[in-house]
């Protein structure tokens, strides 16, 4: 009996895979299914290679990692993947450099798709969806923390143009600007009476100084009169 090669059988494996894969892609084109399998996308279209000292991984974005041809998922920071609006299917390039750093590059971005939707939010598995067209779309925390998203908000969503995805990349919110209903303030018994008593001695020192004015010209008038008397009486023609 032969010795069993271990890695001949699992590339054996893998091609079976593969080929299930492709079956099972065309059959969703006959029924009309658009589906995005990145595994499949990444061992057909992804590549290994090096430059230097450093290794090359191209593979495809999955809705939060990239997979590469290898069948590995390579982690990608949740803010370059929000900041740079990745979605399901779009080609990365990733190079391992010698001390170990991961540097990414979109290479090869797939037709979008825009949609208007509203933001939600799973409390049990902790995860925000974007809701349009009867449908939901996991979203990454980051992208919708960088928008300062809240449950309610109206969220503008990018996803693959000619195929199904589990994940939309964000691409503005829309805030809800709460309606504020005129309030009326309260003012205490105490204060009332305040402003009565101010407002009825404001009444009263306006009185005295009507009445103070008056008096005054009273007075100027009557001195007046009695001037044009004696200035008569003097100068009267006997």
């Amino acid at each position: 009996m032969p010795k069993l090669n271990i890695q001949d059988l699992k590339n054996k494996i893998i091609s079976i895979q593969n080929d299930l894969n492709k079956v099972l892609s065309d059959l969703d084109v006959a029924l009309g299914i658009k589906t995005l399998d990145t595994s499949l996308k990444a061992r057909t279209e992804g590549t290994l290679s090096s430059e230097g000292e450093s290794r090359i991984v191209e593979g495809v974005f999955d809705g939060q990692g990239m997979v590469g041809p290898d069948g590995k998922k390579y982690s990608i920071p949740a803010n370059y993947a929000s900041k740079s609006k990745l979605i399901e299917g779009d080609m990365l390039k990733l190079t391992i450099q010698e001390d170990g750093s991961f540097v990414f590059k979109q290479i090869g971005p797939v037709e979008r798709e825009r949609l208007v939707g509203v933001l939600a939010y799973d409390e049990k598995e902790k995860q925000f969806f974007g809701v349009a067209n009867g449908k939901s779309y996991m979203l990454l925390t980051a992208a919708v923390t960088y928008y300062k998203g809240e449950t309610g908000d109206e969220v503008i969503l990018l996803i693959p143009e000619n195929s199904e995805s589990t994940w939309a990349a964000v691409e503005n919110i829309v805030k809800q600007v709460p309606v504020q209903e005129p309030t009326q303030k309260m003012i205490s018994e105490e204060d009332l009476d305040d402003l009565v008593m101010q407002n009825k001695n404001n009444t009263d020192d306006n009185l005295i100084s009507d009445a103070q004015t008056d008096f005054v010209t009273d007075i100027d008038d009557s001195v007046f009169a009695k001037a044009e008397a004696d200035i008569d009486d003097e100068f009267k023609i006997i």
